[in-house]
């Protein structure tokens, strides 16, 4: 018999590890940021990212976008920065792309923490 009376536990407002909130976004950037050690754990956040994305309250979609776009441009970024390692320049560029992403993943995680929408989700800079 269920009492009518009962009252979730306080900040158990249907926020879980898997669905659309403050907590999934912060686990997706996580993931990217572990994915540096594990690889395969930034394609996880990816899933975990476009699977949530359109469900939450806008200021998460925001924070969705924004990894989506963070994995798919520094993918790109990395790829350049390979092809031009044949000329010497890829070495020092492959650098530059690990910190653009650690920014990103930061600032996200900042963001998020704070429960704050990602300004220009869009953009290709940090």
């Amino acid at each position: 018999m269920t009492d009518p009376n009962y009252q979730p536990p306080v900040g158990s407002g249907g926020e879980g590890w898997f669905s659309p909130g403050r907590m999934n976004v912060q686990d997706v950037y996580v993931l990217y940021l572990v994915s540096f050690v594990v690889g395969l754990t930034g394609i996880v956040g990816l899933i975990m990212a476009y699977v949530n994305r359109g469900k939450g309250p806008a200021w998460v979609d925001t924070h969705y976008t924004y990894a989506i776009r963070t994995f798919w441009i520094g993918l790109l970024y990395a790829l350049i920065a390979s092809i031009l390692m044949l000329v010497a320049v890829g070495v020092i560029l492959i650098f530059g792309v690990a910190i653009w992403i650690v920014l990103r993943c930061v600032i996200g995680l900042q963001k998020a923490s704070a429960g704050e929408p990602i300004v220009r989700p869009t953009s290709w800079w940090i």
